[in-house]
């Protein structure tokens, strides 16, 4: 029995459980159970670690990136030069389809093909890998890969689908299961079971450089994306191993990342544990307790002065403690060592690597350099020998779970016939259809007519070119709003100018971004000017480039800023055309919220367009021209201004009183999004108007398109509560639904609100359901709703 419970224990890496794994020599001689694949896990991992000494234990919970250049020979891998520089294994490779380690190779945060290898190269090289670790190393423990995936697999020639943030602007949550299902498949096929998304952090400051890469403001919206995402990666509901064609997922960043002090990337979060509950836990948690999310991901920033590396409350009592997570927890890039060299909570990289192992870290990405101490500390006494076996327990666990030792290669052929494969190519551009959000359209100036819209002037520094923002590589094909434009009204008169240049080069992966020389860009707006004066129309492509808006990484490779809105002379370009009184479409082609209160005031239209992915040419110029009916709600509140940050809709009451000299509600609010039809919506219909705390509402709401043409709509559900023990949100998102509707159509929702979605976190900071009076809203937007109320208690 007490066997029986200790195997229990040991796949969720357990102390207590490995004293299994430490049972010595009689278990080192036994018939090795671990290769048997009709075992259980525990009695495989445990027969395993019985046989691993302290140097096997620590290559399992090491990386290498940079260090692939000790594995290979040109591109492909030597395994010759492998046995000698990992004479212990290897647990995991960091990013197997770049060339990081090839000379002349240093980071691949985007730019061209020549820092990725081909589908091919990139099977060839983790087949090699995977013979040597099963054929050569003594244990023949498979090693453990992981690829960046955060809108398409990071790879040369995958899918790149709509930006993180678009795909929030969706409110489409089976669209997420459908995208992320094919990003899994593209990564699967190559031989990599494990990747770094989603990021479902919320995100409160738009001077943030990664804010693209997330899901919006708001706790329910990020976790109901979150879980689908986790589910089309590697499957829904609990299980214990992974499927074909899945891959696990890792939550990041926990936790706090979104709010950074200063805007600034990794800086300190202030936020407090009530903070946390509310707001920055839920959507992990959701991940957690309702799917077998593989992995989580600590953020590099401190919380209440503990870096989330080294955070036991964090990592230990609240993830694997309250949420009851028992996969992998691996660390950011370089998260552990900085915990000396950035923090400085450590002495050393050494003590480092203690800290971090005790608060629960059991992979060190990307190169596991302050790992590389454990054996001295192991031997000095300072790591107990009980915190590597845990560690070793859930990598290995975790390798087990992934059928990495029945089958741990990729498959060239099934690559090459699903990566970018037409199927792919019609998701991503229903992606990117459904992501485009119509911010305005002052008298009707969208869709434009074929017939009747006479030359079209297509200007900006986004006009020709497929912007795909961050993590991104280079898919098979990529269409520009031009080209999109062109294919679709081949007869149509185009005229095109590139108004300014944004920045001096577009290389991503460049640590210095310099803007495009001044005197330049007015010469080129000149030029514009004289383009659209001929026009009877202009369409403004202007925005971001994937410099303007990134991870800033390192003092040198910065991606943060003070100022939110269009950068360089882009405003300029702006005024001059709106001066030639034509009528002004403005296509905002960006990463970070548009904070543009200039360019709001002078476009007839502004669409939304965020990086749409490959095939965002063509869904732009399909919504441009009509064909399609954009749908899309903004997933953030955009401010006027940097004066308004932190501006977020749940706020609390006592929030936004005002200010001199300026108006403090937000450019547009959450949830915003037009339609080129009309919908009404109807007041909440509850099915009761008093509950017991543990009791539902059901809450009925009519959506009908009142317009002329076919169009979706988002309907949203929110809740106001009063005389609560503490202080609550004006209001907070509990539903939405997406729904497609024919002229004249109507379609009846119904939502639940029960004690899930009515429980809050109580003056003694207990989460229950506490009595008083709901206030139900349901709308288009956050600004826009009507009103039924319930009573608790």
């Amino acid at each position: 029995m007490r066997r029986r419970a200790a195997l229990r224990l040991l796949a969720g890496g357990s102390l207590g459980a490995l004293a299994l794994a430490r049972a010595p020599v009689a278990a080192a001689l036994a018939p090795p159970r671990y290769k048997d694949a009709a075992a259980p896990i525990p009695v495989r991992v445990a027969d395993l670690m019985a046989r691993m000494t302290l140097a096997e234990k620590i290559a399992q919970i090491r990386a290498a990136w940079a260090a692939k250049g000790a594995m290979i020979d040109g591109l492909a891998f030597d395994p010759a030069k492998a046995s000698a520089a990992f004479p212990d294994g290897i647990g995991h490779v960091t990013r197997p389809s770049d060339k990081r380690g090839v000379p002349g190779i240093t980071g691949a945060a985007g730019g061209t093909a020549a820092r990725w290898r081909t589908p091919e190269q990139t099977v060839d090289f983790i087949n090699a890998l995977q013979r040597w670790a099963v054929e050569d190393i003594r244990l023949g423990i498979p090693v453990l890969l992981h690829e960046e995936s955060l809108h398409g697999y990071m790879a040369t020639e995958a899918t790149m689908f709509p930006q993180a943030i678009a795909l929030a602007g969706t409110f489409d949550t089976d669209l997420m299961r459908r995208v992320q299902s094919v990003i899994a498949r593209e990564v699967r096929a190559r031989g990599v079971p494990l990747v770094l998304s989603p990021v479902v952090d919320i995100v409160r400051d738009p001077r943030w450089g990664r804010i693209e890469e997330c899901w919006g403001e708001d706790p329910f919206l990020c976790a109901e994306m979150g879980v689908a995402a986790v589910e089309g990666l590697q499957g829904a509901g609990k299980f214990e191993r992974l499927g074909p064609d899945k891959v696990f997922a890792t939550l990041k960043h926990m936790t706090g990342h979104g709010q950074p002090e200063s805007g600034n990337n990794i800086g300190p979060a202030p936020i407090a544990e009530r903070e946390l509950r509310e707001n920055f836990f839920p959507p992990f948690r959701e991940v957690v307790r309702r799917t077998s999310v593989g992995a989580v991901m600590p953020s590099y920033n401190e919380i209440d002065g503990v870096p989330s590396h080294a955070n036991t409350w964090l990592l230990g009592d609240v993830l694997r403690g309250e949420w009851g997570f028992d996969g992998l927890i691996v660390s950011d890039y370089g998260g552990v060592h900085e915990l000396a060299t950035l923090h400085h909570l450590a002495a050393d990289e050494a003590e480092a690597a203690r800290l971090a192992l005790e608060a629960g870290v059991d992979s060190e990405l990307p190169e596991g350099q302050a790992f590389a101490t454990l054996a001295d500390s192991v031997a000095a006494g300072r790591v107990p020998m009980a915190l590597i076996d845990r560690a070793c327990a859930r990598i290995l666990t975790f390798k087990f779970r992934a059928g990495l030792f029945e089958n741990p290669y990729g498959d060239k052929a099934k690559a090459r016939a699903i990566t970018g494969n037409a199927e792919a190519r019609a998701l991503a551009l229903e992606a990117a259809r459904k992501s485009l959000c119509l911010l305005t359209n002052k008298g009707g100036a969208l869709p434009l007519d074929r017939r009747r819209m006479g030359r079209v002037a297509v200007i900006g520094p986004n006009h020709a070119i497929a912007r795909l923002g961050g993590y991104s590589s280079v898919p098979k094909q990529a269409v520009s709003l031009i080209d999109g434009l062109r294919a679709l009204a081949p007869e149509a008169d185009f005229v095109t100018a590139q108004g300014v240049f944004i920045t001096t080069s577009e290389d991503r992966s460049a640590d210095l971004v310099e803007l495009a020389p001044r005197d330049r860009n007015l010469a080129l707006i000149a030029e514009a000017v004289e383009v659209a004066r001929g026009a009877d129309r202009i369409i403004l492509a202007i925005g971001d480039t994937e410099q303007t808006s990134r991870e800033g990484f390192a003092a040198n490779h910065l991606g943060d800023r003070t100022d939110i809105d269009i950068v360089g002379e882009q405003n300029e370009l702006v005024d001059a055309l709106a001066a030639l009184g034509k009528p002004l479409i403005v296509c905002a082609i960006n990463g970070r919220p548009p904070s543009w209160p200039n360019v709001v005031q002078k476009a007839d239209a502004i669409l939304e367009c965020w990086y749409a992915g490959q095939e965002g040419g063509t869904a732009i110029a399909e919504a441009l021209l009509g064909d399609i009916n954009p749908g899309a709600k903004l997933p953030v509140s955009v401010v006027r201004n940097a004066g308004q940050i932190p501006l977020f809709y749940n706020r609390k009451p006592s929030a936004r009183r005002g200010y001199l000299f300026d108006d403090a509600a937000p450019l547009f609010p959450f949830g915003h999004g037009l339609s080129y039809t009309r919908f009404e919506i109807s007041a909440p219909r509850l099915s009761a108007t008093r509950i017991a705390p543990d009791g539902v509402v059901e809450v009925a709401v009519e959506v009908k398109n009142i317009g002329d043409r076919a169009g979706d709509e988002v309907v949203q559900l929110y809740i106001t509560r009063t005389g609560a023990s503490v202080t609550q949100p004006i209001l907070e998102l509990k539903g939405f639904r997406r729904v497609t509707l024919a002229p004249g159509a109507s379609e009846r929702l119904t939502f639940t609100l029960g004690p899930r979605e009515l429980a809050i976190w109580d003056a003694a900071m207990r989460e229950r359901v506490e009595p008083g009076r709901i206030e139900v809203g349901a709308g288009a937007s956050s600004a826009e709703l009507r009103r039924a109320a319930f009573t608790i208690g």
